[in-house]
């Protein structure tokens, strides 16, 4: 039988896809959107705190955005394939790919608005955080990274392009919320998702950057701002597209989890079937 707080977490499921599929309908886009994934984590999880380490000493704890913090709502909006795929060739960025950055971002500040309307009149409070462009532009790291959040809270793990690969792949964009609402945590997965971390295979990732920012060894984040930034002036006409994403487009992890795939055909069990 369900708890009170599995109840809540389908509500905010629900909400989340109900608002997505009416989103494309009403909201004059030319992105769409595959089903989002959604995740939770407790606002006390040890794992926060690794990130001073992971990301920088400065990235925020829950409590320190909203200091009655119970759980934070985590979200994976994938990019339908068509936007992957147009971004495979030629050296910046595809229209396609600039716009559905644009389009998201702006989706997911709209849908983070919603979220607090709702569960403030459930009673609950919330803490929305921008999508992106709340960086630290001399490190370019941020002090709340949504793809470390989205690991805690069990959407995904980390490949060799530093990009989170989720059961849906990683075109995509992700949002968090932080609400004192009491949400049960989602479990995190046990297993690879990059493929060269799984068995050692693939580094298609460092093949398709276009700059060599992506090394097996590290990604120099100057080297990959410097082209976000052409991309930018290229697509300045549909917004802030600072994004290049070679290196999430045209790789095994684009639309799902390779790793999944290759031990079901590695498993004699799932032969035959």
């Amino acid at each position: 039988m369900p708890t009170r707080d599995d109840m809540k977490n389908r509500f905010v499921i629900e909400n989340i896809h109900h608002f997505v599929r009416r989103y494309a309908e009403n909201q004059d886009t030319r992105t769409r959107w595959g089903e989002p994934l959604v995740a939770f984590a407790h606002a006390n999880d040890p794992m926060f705190l690794k990130l001073k380490k992971a990301v920088r000493s400065s990235h925020a704890l829950p409590r320190d955005l909203l200091d009655t913090a119970r759980s934070v709502i985590v979200y994976f909006l994938p990019f339908e394939k068509s936007v992957a795929k147009s971004n495979r060739k030629a050296f910046h960025a595809s229209r396609q790919w600039a716009v559905a950055y644009v389009e998201t971002n702006r989706l997911i500040i709209d849908l983070n608005r919603y979220l607090s309307k709702v569960l403030s009149e459930k009673g609950f409070e919330t803490v929305n955080l921008p999508p992106t462009h709340n960086f630290d532009t001399e490190q370019l790291m941020s002090d709340w990274s949504h793809k470390h959040v989205a690991h805690i809270a069990g959407l995904g793990g980390f490949g060799s392009h530093h990009m989170l690969i989720t059961v849906k792949g990683c075109c995509g964009r992700f949002g968090s919320i932080i609400t004192d609402a009491e949400l049960s945590p989602s479990p995190r997965m046990k297993t690879q998702f990059c493929l060269h971390r799984y068995n050692g295979t693939c580094q298609t990732c460092i093949k398709r950057c276009v700059t060599g920012a992506l090394t097996p060894d590290r990604l120099d984040r100057r080297k990959c701002y410097a082209l976000l930034l052409e991309n930018a002036e290229i697509y300045s006409d549909e917004g802030m597209a600072d994004v290049c994403g070679k290196c999430a487009s045209g790789v095994p992890c684009s639309f799902l989890n390779p790793v999944e795939r290759a031990m079901k055909r590695n498993d004699p069990l799932q032969k035959g079937r």
